[in-house]
């Protein structure tokens, strides 16, 4: 088993590095590995899947252009408006938070195990509730990018004031979590603390976000490898 795991694309302008790389990424994996997963914010904020914007038609271009390996997408704090009008333009399989492969693989975004962010939990509660998402979805296109752009400042501006171990996954709600699912690794983003973490129990492997570099975990078989690569060049070279 071939796959490879990325996550916090936090895509936007279909002309930016991040964009680019994302493309050349898909198409250059889909043709080595058997799986592709992404684990949440693969975009900015997305609004809902009549956003007709270039960059999200780009976006749903690009996933449907990919045939050869299977893609999941996991919902993120950014982009849990996905839903199965795109997953079919896509043909992308959305995922559970979390989700377990048959080999004992746990796949997270991440977000729901920073627990020590109590202010941050109520607000992903109320986000991701079927009530509140279906009250937005019935507001115009216009009225939602507005939105966003709203959440988006206000997340940042929150942000920036939060000390930031308690935007941090939580010890105990991580080692619960494998412990509940009996898996051996776990894989999350959210964090932007790329890094292999090894204890005695199991291994966690943190994504990187899309900023500055692109990253992946590659797992063959039984091994796992955190990877980096520049977005200033072409991936791959």
């Amino acid at each position: 088993m071939q796959r490879v795991f990325i996550s916090d694309l936090h895509l936007q302008d279909r002309e930016s590095p991040a964009f680019e790389r994302f493309v050349e990424c898909l198409q250059r994996e889909s043709e080595q590995v058997d799986e592709i997963f992404i684990l949440g914010d693969l975009v900015e904020m997305w609004v809902g899947d009549d956003d007709d914007s270039p960059g999200s038609l780009a976006l749903i271009d690009a996933l449907a252009s990919t045939q050869s390996a299977s893609i999941f997408l996991m919902h993120g704090n950014r982009d849990f408006l996905f839903g199965e009008q795109f997953a079919t333009a896509t043909g992308v399989k959305l995922i559970s938070d979390p989700y377990c492969t048959l080999d004992g693989v746990l796949l997270s975004h991440g977000d729901a195990l920073c627990v020590d962010d109590i202010e941050y939990q109520n607000m992903r509660k109320l986000l991701r509730s079927p009530e509140w998402q279906a009250d937005i979805l019935g507001k115009t296109l216009a009225e939602r990018q507005a939105f966003g752009a709203g959440l988006r400042a206000q997340s940042k501006q929150g942000n920036a004031n939060k000390p930031t171990n308690i935007m941090d996954v939580n010890a105990t709600a991580v080692t619960e979590l494998m412990a509940e699912h009996q898996a051996h690794t776990l894989i999350h983003g959210h964090t932007h603390r790329p890094g292999v973490h090894r204890s005695e129990a199991f291994t966690r492997i943190v994504t990187g976000s899309w900023e500055n570099c692109g990253w992946l975990v590659r797992q063959i078989d039984n091994s796992f490898q955190l990877e980096s690569f520049s977005l200033a060049r072409r991936y791959g070279t």
